[in-house]
């Protein structure tokens, strides 16, 4: 879920900024319906800015924890495994 989100966040920044291009060097300016668009876009880039930050920091925290560690259950498998009825 981590990994798709971000590449979801990173397609819709790259929407945004050929908007937020589109307006200043573009004819976006010219044009309302764009213009609307671009200022909208201009909010969401704020937004998926946050939300890629959040989504790092908690990555971070979860690496720090453990939890997304590849051999944090090593140990209980092998457990498992060496059970003797």
């Amino acid at each position: 879920m981590g990994f798709g989100f971000i590449i979801i966040i990173r397609i819709l920044f790259v929407t945004c900024m050929v908007f937020i291009i589109g307006y200043v060097f573009g004819g976006f300016s010219k044009r309302p319906a764009l213009a609307v668009i671009t200022k909208v876009a201009a909010i969401l880039i704020i937004v998926l800015f946050i939300a890629t930050n959040i989504m790092a920091v908690r990555n971070n925290f979860n690496r720090f924890k453990g939890n997304n560690c590849p051999w944090s259950r090593c140990d209980t498998t092998y457990r498992q495994e060496q059970k003797h009825p």
